[in-house]
């Protein structure tokens, strides 16, 4: 089901001053951008599909609300998958849509942007973000988040620090840890997918892993939340590739869960966002595309655990040895084959039915 948070006028009211002041244009930014502004206004709002958590996003949909008072967002928080299809579904129906499409699936991404559904944009913050993080002038990443694994503190005191260290406590611990350990469901989650073919792809060590994970009986998620819930409340042991920036500010607030991020290798994605070509409100969507990547927007981002792409920013961040980045571009396409992923996914289902089988 669709959930929208829609920073209505009455709440608004309460941060954003009253009465008929323009927005002032961002400094550093050229003159041109009075006007975009001043579209932006006349279009009154901008709708994003997106699947950042909606709890983690208001507080800069609020400070973008703020610098551009009378620009409504209406931000629709939902799973890559849905996203995807609801996304697609409505532009060849030509019904209304997303003007601002921002997600994790790395890969779904690319192909909407390569499949001709996104519009270029030169946005005035590109100078700014690393060179890997724009495509085209189309698809911009936004956060750069790496993938590891969370575990309870009482159940493993001891965590492994390397896949290969956590694929040996799989198979040492297998019958005290079967039922216990969680991670994405890659039929289910396009995420999962791309972080597990990402594993693939960076060693053949992966399927020994994987095939440790099945021999447990893994509990499936589509989401990281379940999974962190689960650890922190001791009903999981381990939850395999979730979303760092997540774990980390739970592990914030909850002594029961500590994170790891793999020392051999630490797979880094990054939320990509692009403008629809169909965009109805495309001035309002290249604004909030804007403060996203500003400085203010990429602070705010970091202080609400979603780690900022740009390198000025004050932010936790892992060796450059350590952190593989997911890079931006047409190879992801790769494992999107219908064919592939019919393979990669029947391979899967096959490790889960020999581990559940073992003895």
């Amino acid at each position: 089901m669709r959930r929208v948070i829609q920073l209505l006028a009455a709440m608004a009211s309460l941060s954003v001053p009253t009465g008929t002041n323009a927005a002032e244009r961002p400094t550093g930014y050229p003159r041109s951008y009075d006007t975009l502004m001043a579209d932006a206004a006349a279009e009154r709002q901008v709708i994003v599909y997106a699947n950042a958590d909606r709890a983690e996003m208001a507080p800069v949909i609020l400070a973008f609300q703020k610098r551009y008072p009378g620009v409504t967002v209406n931000y629709a928080d939902l799973g890559s998958n849905e996203m995807y299809r609801r996304f697609v579904a409505e532009m060849h129906g030509r019904k209304p849509s997303a003007d601002l499409v921002w997600s994790s699936a790395m890969d779904q991404q690319v192909k909407l942007i390569n499949d001709g559904f996104a519009q270029a944009y030169a946005s005035p913050e590109k100078p700014a973000l690393p060179a890997s993080a724009v495509w085209k002038n189309m698809g911009f990443g936004v956060t750069a988040e790496p993938i590891g694994y969370v575990y309870n503190k009482k159940a493993i005191p001891q965590p492994p620090r390397s896949h290969a260290a956590l694929e040996a406590l799989l198979r040492q611990q297998r019958k005290a840890l079967t039922g216990r350990v969680a991670t994405f469901d890659p039929a289910r989650s396009n995420t999962g997918y791309l972080y597990l073919t990402q594993d693939f792809a960076i060693t053949r060590d992966t399927k020994s892993l994987v095939d440790a994970i099945a021999a447990t009986r893994p509990q499936l998620s589509i989401t990281t939340e379940p999974m962190l819930r689960g650890v922190a409340e001791g009903k999981l042991s381990i939850a395999y590739n979730v979303i760092g920036s997540y774990a980390v500010e739970r592990a914030r607030h909850d002594p029961r869960i500590g994170v790891v991020f793999p020392s051999d290798y630490t797979i880094v994605m990054s939320r990509l966002a692009f403008i629809s070509r169909e965009a109805r409100h495309p001035a309002a969507a290249k604004l909030f595309l804007d403060f996203l990547l500003s400085r203010e927007g990429q602070s705010l981002l970091a202080q609400h655990s979603l780690w900022p792409v740009r390198t000025d920013i004050r932010a936790r961040r892992l060796p450059a040895g350590q952190a593989r980045p997911i890079r931006v571009g047409p190879q992801l396409l790769v494992n999107l084959d219908r064919l592939k992923q019919q393979r990669f996914l029947r391979d899967w289902n096959a490790a889960l039915t020999t581990g559940a089988n073992s003895k």
